[in-house]
């Protein structure tokens, strides 16, 4: 009973909460100027952490302070403005807020009856995000940890959907016996479709692989003749280029012949909300599904992932759940569209990052995106890089005269610590990946980030000169 009188003191007189706060408003304060990365000395300074399991209770201040110290130096500072390593994204302040506020609240968000208010903010979201993204009416959503997750769920009610109209119930038969399906993905589809397919039974050697053009994008003209038996992959946003899929051409062919068409939008789906970048989505109301996340370009926090599906029935069939104490109730009972039992109430910050913004809000930001990446596209031409894809969106590659000269380049701005870029490959050559995607990335960030580039290259020149390697 001592330990529970301890927590039920904490939890009354606040001062461990206020502490929390403290540490909290501290990070934000410095967070715009610490570096991107963390320091050696910091990462070093984790070892604090290699420890045996107490044996007696710690005092929660000794716990939070230790974070404090030690954890907060480790982080990387993706709420800030000049982390372009991934598609990350940053967190819109009221959506930390809501988060909060729901952390609190901890609620269990798998069933109507678990939480009332999740359940509804589920089903509000939806509704707007359909508007959004001008989906068919009887599109449903479920809220997942990410577009992986989405992914997954959007593949399972595609293969359930396509083996019942060939008359098969996979849910009742398995896999074994069952009709193949036939399923078409170009070369450029994400690392988290093909786990996705490989999680579900399904290897490379069964997928019909297609080209893509320079861009990432699938050669239309290499689309074979479909049938009802084809799941056809997608994506709203090359993980590599940005570029989009040509959605209006192939969804039509799609939908004449009963074929699934799965979306992969993790971040370029968002585009559909912006007016001068809608067309990149013309067309992809057609699709059976679509994947998103929320915790990319919206910037909620972590994790916000979403599956939406126009075929209500093969998504709830695909991932459904029994059991004698799973009581669901005639409201909606959100572990219906998830692979959940039970989850995250992640509905209550997006909603509050939705109703924030608008619709005039979330247009704004998702084009400022572009046109943060458009300027340092340019500002990086300008100085003899090579911008090697079209800006469409929001990412940008950057190229040099050599491989080694690339990469030594990638070493010196993240040893740098003033923003922070990823390596990657492109058409077998290594280039420099730069994601333009949180709220707080400004026009002086871009202009400290394209000086970095110049500072690491001239020094990269520099040691290139006197025999030298980073």
């Amino acid at each position: 009973m001592e330990l529970q009188e301890r927590m039920f003191g904490e939890l009354t007189d606040k001062t461990l909460f206020e502490q929390a706060k403290a540490y909290a408003f501290a990070y934000m304060d410095q967070v715009p100027e610490m570096r991107v990365f963390p320091s050696k000395t910091s990462l070093e300074a984790m070892n604090i952490f290699d420890e045996a399991l107490p044996v007696e209770p710690v005092a929660a201040k000794t716990v939070l302070q230790q974070l404090h110290e030690y954890g907060g130096p480790g982080t990387i500072a993706q709420t800030a403005g000049r982390y372009f390593g991934f598609v990350n994204g940053g967190a819109v302040p009221v959506s930390l807020g809501a988060k909060w506020l729901a952390d609190v609240w901890d609620q269990c968000g798998g069933l109507y009856l678990t939480s009332p208010v999740n359940a509804k903010l589920e089903s509000v979201c939806e509704r707007w995000l359909k508007d959004i993204f001008d989906l068919p009416k009887q599109t449903v959503a479920g809220f997942v940890s990410g577009t992986s997750m989405a992914n997954l769920c959007g593949i399972a009610a595609a293969r359930f959907h396509l083996l019942q109209n060939l008359g098969w119930d996979v849910n009742e038969m398995g896999l074994n016996g069952a009709p193949p399906l036939r399923i078409l993905a170009h070369d450029q589809v994400h690392a988290s479709v093909k786990k996705t397919l490989t999680m579900l039974g399904y290897g490379n050697k069964n997928i019909e692989w297609l080209p893509s053009d320079a861009e990432g994008r699938l050669v239309l003209e290499k689309m074979p003749p479909l049938d009802s038996s084809c799941l056809v992959l997608l994506q709203a946003g090359n993980a590599n280029t940005g570029s989009f899929d040509h959605f209006d051409a192939i969804c039509q062919k799609a939908e004449e012949v009963g074929a699934w068409v799965h979306i992969d939008g993790a971040f370029g789906l968002w585009a559909a909300a912006s007016k001068s970048l809608s067309y990149l989505t013309k067309g992809m109301q057609k699709a059976s599904s679509w994947a998103v996340d929320g915790h990319k370009t919206l910037n909620t926090p972590y994790d916000s992932g979403i599956i939406l599906c126009r075929y209500p029935d093969a998504l709830i069939s695909a991932l459904q759940a029994t059991g004698e104490y799973i009581l669901y109730s005639n409201q909606r009972d959100p572990l219906l569209y998830t692979t959940e039992l039970s989850k995250r109430s992640r509905a209550i910050e997006l909603w509050a990052t939705m109703k924030y913004l608008g619709t005039s809000g979330i247009d704004t930001m998702v084009t400022n995106f572009h046109h943060r990446a458009l300027q340092l596209a340019e500002g990086l031409a300008e100085n003899g890089f090579k911008i090697i894809n079209e800006v469409v969106f929001n990412q940008v590659l950057v190229g040099t005269e050599s491989d080694d000269t690339t990469k030594s380049i990638i070493g010196r701005i993240q040893e740098s610590g003033e923003c922070w870029v990823g390596g990657s490959v492109w058409q077998q050559k290594t280039v420099i990946r730069v994601s333009v995607c949180s709220w707080a990335t400004t026009e002086k960030d871009i202009e400290r980030t394209i000086a970095a580039f110049v500072k690491a290259k001239k020094e990269v020149a520099l040691e290139t000169k006197n025999g030298k390697t980073f």
